[in-house]
């Protein structure tokens, strides 16, 4: 299913049609502030475990991120975090960032294994957004990308759709995305320290 949502005023019942598809197990593409992501609901292990199947990778073994609607999400996954790093991503977030940071005992219980690390996003992007905060909870994500596709990240949601429209519940059009990944900062050693360089400013990090 190919659904138009408007990415500056997202039709609220749109939304809940996306939200309803996650809370049937559905897997999802959608638009963020860098690439388009395939996501699911995080509290859905057998939609946790179809977007692992449908990417070609391990849930126990894959740094899956969690796109969050603002920072009142992170504690529910997250150790207690420094004051430093906790303004740092009052400042730069919502943003082209993922902050990974030490995660707690909630993890392992998701993905059944012994992660001690957790990627969150907060992108500047209304409809993302919208579809967290009606969903009430964060959803797992992952960048749209294939080893078989002409360039690595498509900007295009129609030529996305004809290319995984069959593999997903849906693909939301919100416009063309961008080619370039989020900027990954690891503040797991409670100062922030850049990992992939990608879209945003890299100066505000050190």
């Amino acid at each position: 299913m190919l659904l138009r949502i408007h990415p500056d005023n997202p039709d609220p019942r749109q939304i809940k049609k996306v939200v309803d598809c996650l809370k049937d197990g559905g897997v999802i593409i959608y638009p963020t502030d860098t690439v388009y992501g395939f996501g699911c609901d995080v509290n859905n292990k057998k939609a946790m475990e179809k977007l692992c199947r449908l990417k070609g990778i391990d849930i126990k073994k894959h740094n899956l991120a969690f796109v969050c609607y603002d920072l009142s999400h992170i504690a529910d996954f997250t150790k207690h975090l420094e004051t430093s790093i906790y303004k740092l991503m009052k400042k730069t977030l919502p943003g082209p960032y993922t902050y990974i940071l030490n995660a707690n005992s909630s993890i392992p219980k998701l993905f059944k294994n012994k992660k001690k690390e957790i990627g969150i996003r907060i992108p500047e992007n209304n409809i993302t957004r919208e579809i967290v905060k009606e969903l009430g909870n964060p959803i797992v994500t992952t960048s749209v990308k294939d080893d078989d596709m002409v360039i690595e990240y498509s900007t295009d949601p129609e030529l996305i759709y004809e290319y995984f429209g069959n593999r997903v519940d849906m693909v939301i059009s919100g416009g063309f995305g961008d080619s370039t990944h989020s900027t990954i900062i690891d503040c797991t050693e409670n100062y922030p320290k850049v990992i992939r360089k990608g879209k945003g400013d890299t100066s505000l990090f050190g």
